[in-house]
């Protein structure tokens, strides 16, 4: 039978695939073209001219860095726990047999399913019930509920790869648990769960309606973002932040493409 690899792709086929490339991805470029235009109060196409000064009005706005730093601090935190719960929630599912598994797998999965509005909702309203102050462990826990399902579905797909056959061996030769899970579990999982990890990191990072419903008066970075757009003055500033912010969650998503696109090729898989 021939292979059809060596065949080129119809030139119709070509032109769609890069319509919809461009319908994708203009709207991005858009905004790093901004960045760099010297009107500051509307967007003027095209721009009526460029200037690099943006940037260093962007990096002397302490409101900035301040949002900046709430939103590192708050996706790292909650990245921490969505590996932790993701990790353990993971192998109990894939491991075990029990009754109810599928239900808790589905229970997990459930926040990223819903809408993020519904997610915001219910949060507000049991920190309210339960007299919770809105604060920064707001954001966190409301970040962690779609943070974990990240990390879980990356965790159990590679458990489930994983062969039991290799655990079994390693207790079998006097290792305890502890021992299993460093020398031969994590291993062959450490790479979706820096995948999941980032993955994670890169949704809280940019996080929005969630947010808003449990930051209280506190501003991430896209909060802040949102409310700049408002204001007529130093749009431009809003366009640079916005650069930074594609290039950040980029990064971690290209990163987690790379880890896990060799993922099928576990140690003992085929045993």
């Amino acid at each position: 039978m021939r292979s059809d690899r060596g065949q080129s792709a119809p030139l119709g086929l070509k032109a769609a695939a890069a319509c919809g490339l461009l319908f994708l991805h203009l709207p991005i470029l858009l905004i790093f073209v901004y960045a760099f235009t010297t009107e500051e109060k509307s967007f003027v196409w095209p721009p009526p001219g460029l200037t690099t000064q943006w940037f260093a009005v962007t990096w002397n706005r302490p409101d900035v860095w301040q949002a900046l730093s709430l939103s590192v601090r708050v996706a790292a935190i909650s990245t921490a726990i969505a590996l932790i719960l993701g990790t353990l929630c993971s192998a109990a599912v894939s491991r075990t047999r029990f009754f109810g598994r599928e239900t808790i797998s589905l229970l997990v999965i459930l926040p990223i399913a819903l809408p993020g509005i519904i997610t915001g909702i219910a949060l507000r309203s049991a920190f309210s019930l339960a007299d919770i102050p809105f604060s920064f462990w707001t954001i966190v826990l409301g970040h962690a509920t779609f943070c974990v399902v990240v990390v879980y579905n990356n965790a159990v797909a590679r458990f489930r790869r994983t062969s039991g056959s290799m655990i079994e061996a390693s207790m079998d030769l006097g290792a305890d648990g502890f021992q299993t899970f460093r020398h031969v579990v994590l291993p062959n999982i450490a790479t979706a769960l820096l995948a999941g990890g980032m993955l994670a990191f890169a949704l809280s990072f940019d996080e929005v309606i969630v947010t808003t419903f449990t930051a209280g008066q506190q501003q991430t970075l896209p909060i802040w973002m949102l409310e700049e757009l408002i204001r007529p003055r130093q749009r431009p500033v809003t366009n640079v932040v916005a650069m930074v912010v594609v290039l950040v969650t980029l990064l971690p998503i290209l990163a987690a493409y790379y880890l896990t696109r060799d993922g099928d090729q576990i140690a003992g898989s085929g045993k």
